[in-house]
Parts: structure tokens; sequence; C-alpha cells
């Protein structure tokens, strides 16, 4: 069975055969769904090591997957390498997942794993402020995207992210319009690529209506118990928010607790959407993962192909209503 055999079931070029295995993405739908039948039809299977050889591909990336903290925040970058193994398979490629402790063990990872398979390029999850991952990578010309922006230089490597900054805004906005004024904030340390960019959306809005001066915030590491401290700490207040924007979905969580435990009436937004916050009914702002996933894979294979799109794609979340807000 060869892709000549192929090209004539599916009557189409061998090239156009080829680029179904290789470049699925430069095919129309129409022509690849015929090619992909007629492989399906006939049991034809690439000779992987032929391949490579032919293409200088091992079609293989890799990601780093992270351990969960609390059993929520996981969720989030789960949903994302759902999305991005769905995406490389349909163009014929695999993903290596790895684990890291840190910063400085994820790059020594680096340095094992291109010593030991013919990786093509690496999609970073999650970036900060001086990154070293992605000095150490573009320092040896190794292919890799990430999803979260370079926080020091915009436009220092390809990235996808998604506009935080807007996700608050949307959820701040709404409380504006159902009557809130005092709304208040619980983020994450200053210093925080991620957070600052979240918590400058809540910011923005709250100064527009022009109630920034008393809007109240505290800043705290992530976690169920940091947010219901935290909670409790504005609860506390002589003038207690109405309402309340957190950073995280496990923040929202532990802030709903504090809420409940004194029968306070107070709205409360949570950030990423995850399954918990659907159980509880708790509004949050939704990342379109599935999208991000798929455009990461779509920059690192036009770095590949030396076909770049636009190095930089923003996505904008969606605010999920519910119970809470």
């Amino acid at each position: 069975m060869t892709i000549s055999t192929v090209a004539r079931h599916a009557q189409v070029s061998r090239q156009t055969v080829s680029n179904v295995l290789n470049a699925p993405h430069i095919v129309r739908d129409e022509t690849r769904r015929r090619v992909e039948e007629a492989i399906a039809a006939l049991g034809y299977r690439a000779n992987q090591a032929a391949r490579q050889m032919r293409t200088g591909r091992s079609r293989l990336v890799a990601v780093r997957i992270e351990p969960t903290r609390d059993g929520i925040n996981g969720s989030v970058l789960d949903r994302f390498l759902h999305g991005l193994t769905e995406t490389a398979d349909a163009a014929g490629y695999r993903v290596l997942l790895y684990t890291a402790r840190d910063d400085g063990h994820e790059i020594d990872t680096y340095d094992d794993l291109l010593g030991a398979y013919d990786l093509d390029g690496f999609v970073l999850t999650g970036t900060d402020h001086g990154d070293p991952r992605t000095a150490w990578l573009a320092e040896r010309n190794v292919p890799f995207v990430t999803f979260g922006r370079p926080w020091d230089a915009a436009e220092a490597h390809p990235w996808v992210d998604v506009d935080g900054a807007a996700g608050t805004a949307q959820a701040t906005q709404r409380l504006l319009d159902t009557g809130h004024r005092r709304i208040g904030f619980i983020g994450w340390p200053a210093g925080s690529g991620v957070g600052d960019d979240r918590r400058a959306g809540w910011r923005t809005v709250m100064a527009a209506a022009g109630l920034a001066g008393g809007a109240p915030h505290r800043e705290t590491e992530d976690g169920i118990a940091h947010g219901e401290r935290e909670m409790r700490a504005l609860l506390a207040a002589d003038e207690p928010p109405t309402a309340v924007v957190c950073v995280s979905d496990s923040l929202a969580l532990g802030a709903l607790q504090a809420v409940h435990a004194v029968a306070a009436s107070v709205a409360v937004v949570g950030f990423d959407d995850t399954p918990v916050a659907a159980v509880v009914g708790l509004t949050s702002v939704s990342q379109p993962l599935a999208a991000a996933a798929a455009r990461c894979f779509e920059l690192l294979t036009g770095l590949l192909d030396g076909q770049p799109t636009d190095p930089h794609v923003l996505l904008s979340p969606t605010l999920v209503l519910r119970h809470t807000a």
C-alpha cells in the first residue's frame, strides 16, 4: 500500500496525499476528507521513520503538565492540553508530556528531552516577567510558542494569550450594571503578569465609573483557604463590598465560603470557569482554551514550515453568568 494507491483511490495527486499527511492545514476541507476516507478504506499507514527522513520532522512536540494544587486550577491546563492534543493529532503530530518542579528544573528537562528525542518544538504554558525558559530556548534556536504573553517584551517570540483585563472588565461592568458600587477585588500579589493584567481590568472600569478610590482589594496566594481569609477581612471592614471580583475560581470559591458562613449578601465572580464553578453556580470568566490550544499549534507548525502567521494572538474571554452575580 503506497501513497500512489491512496491517490488513485481518492482521485487526487500524490502531492495532495502527501500534503494531507504532512501539512493538512493547507488542503481544502473537502479534498482532505476525501483523502482521509481513502486512507481509512485502504488501511494505509505511513512509515514514520521514512517520513522523518524525508521531511526532517519527528512530528513530536512537547508540553509541560503541572500538578493540581487544590483540585481546581489544574482543570484549566487539562482543557488546554486536550485541545492541543486533538489539534496535533488531526495534523499527524503527537504531544509528549513532561513534568517539572520549577523553571530551573524545566530548563534541565528541555536539555534532557532534546538529547533523547528529535523534538520539533515546545509549547510553553504560563509566562512571567524575566522568564528564563524562553531565553534558553531562543538562544539555542529551538522552535517554541507560549500560551501566555512575554510580559517584558511583547514582540519577543510567538505567543497566544487570553485578554485577562477584558475578562475582569466584563465582570466588573456587569456588577455595576446590576447596581453595585462597592466592588472589591481579590487578586494575587503584585508582580504576576497574569494577576496584574486581570486586576487592571477591574481597576480601569472602577476608575471610569469614578469609584476607584473606595474600591477595596486584597492580595494573596492562590487557593480556597486564602480566598476565604481575604473575604472575611473585606467583610469585617467598616464599609464592606457588596460584590467581589476574584482573579481565580479558587479564590472565588473561598470567598463564597466566607460569604455563606456569615450569611452575607455579596455577589462573587471568579475567573477560569472551572467545572467546580459550574457545579456550585459561580459566575466566572471563561477562557477559550480549545481555541488557544489550536492557535498555539498553528503558530508552531507555521514556524516549522517557514510560513509564520500573525505571531501574537490575543483572544477574548466570555463572562458566564450564574447564581452568584
